[in-house]
């Protein structure tokens, strides 16, 4: 089989295309013929800071076909178009190869949804899932309804997770407002389903924010927490919660501690790998019954423009994420 596979860490022209036999699945593994790779910035961060075991095949997200079935697993399995999630995380096995091995939970039914669709579910959607149901004043479950009473703001709106959090927070019935950067960018969170769009170049977010909920939002799915710490203090309601998934703007904050006190806000941090197990597992259920009721969407017109790259182009692709494409970057793995 065709791989991509780094050995030492380092910029994307560590990434080799290699061939490698075709892996056999051990107890509880299934075999999967990928059909595309989804390319997040975890991967890249893992590959230049991360030393492997050996080797290691990049890439968390995916989706394919099963293709065989360790002892232990359902043989009917078989033949069924999955989604994969966190493939690579403590394992050699990621995504950017024509067949990866993952634990049999790891690969979730698909359905009819496209394996673009499938590509992309695992880190976005599961971070922002996390994001929304992390609070001590929100559901633990997402589906129809479970928000219908809360304001979302989403910072960034633009980006993976900030288009899988407006995704699936309006799928709940929450009202989303989204900050953006550029005009272009309105456009994409507005697609999304953004109730409400702030340029926030040209506006004051608290201002406008305040105008369209007086008593502030519920949550806070945060980008930037360093540049947008004062700004989320000022805009958040008694109770709610500031969730953030990522540093970008600084790896530390200062927050405003005493109108935090008279809020009784939350901080919550999120990494989707250190996701407590319950929740974890929660996460990938309430995502798949999104993809599966047609909830969630790729592609420009949902918000996303998708940037697809072969399998000889890995570096390519990984470094277009580094460079903070707007989008989605996803590698053709093979025509399963």
């Amino acid at each position: 089989m065709k791989a991509i596979v780094y050995e030492h860490t380092g910029d994307p022209s560590v990434l080799e295309l290699v061939d490698r036999p075709v892996p056999e699945p051990g107890a509880g593994e299934v075999l999967v013929r990928v059909a595309v790779s989804g390319v997040n910035p975890t991967d890249w961060k893992s590959r230049r800071s991360s030393p492997p075991d050996g080797w290691q095949i990049p890439g968390q997200d995916g989706a394919g076909v099963v293709e065989a079935a360790g002892d232990g697993v359902d043989p009917d399995r078989i033949g069924e178009r999955v989604w994969l999630w966190d493939a690579a995380h403590q394992r050699p096995w990621g995504t950017a190869a024509e067949y990866t091995l993952v634990p049999v939970q790891q690969a979730v039914p698909l359905g009819d949804a496209s394996f673009d669709l499938g590509a992309g579910l695992g880190i976005p959607f599961r971070t922002a899932h996390r994001c929304l149901t992390a609070g001590e004043f929100m559901p633990d479950t997402l589906r129809a309804g479970a928000l219908a009473d809360h304001t979302v703001l989403v910072q960034g709106g633009a980006g993976a997770v900030g288009n899988a959090a407006i995704q699936l927070a309006r799928w709940a019935d929450a009202t989303v407002i989204a900050t953006v950067s550029s005009a272009e960018k309105a456009q994409l969170a507005a697609a999304a389903g953004a109730s409400y769009v702030i340029n926030y170049r040209e506006q004051d977010v608290v201002e406008e924010v305040h105008k369209i909920v007086p008593d502030g939002v519920h949550t806070i799915v945060e980008v930037s927490p360093a540049r947008n710490a004062e700004m989320d203090v000022l805009v958040l309601r008694h109770g709610g919660a500031v969730c953030t998934y990522a540093n970008e703007g600084g790896a530390e904050m200062t927050i405003p501690v005493r109108p935090l006190f008279a809020l009784n806000a939350r901080w919550q941090f999120v990494l989707v790998y250190a996701v407590p197990r319950a929740a974890r597992a929660q996460g990938v259920k309430d995502v798949a019954a999104a993809a599966a009721q047609g909830a969630i969407r790729v592609g420009a017109d949902a918000g996303l423009p998708l940037h697809r790259y072969p399998l000889a182009a890995t570096a390519t692709a990984h470094q277009a994420v580094e460079d903070s494409a707007v989008g989605k970057v996803l590698i053709t793995t093979s025509d399963a």
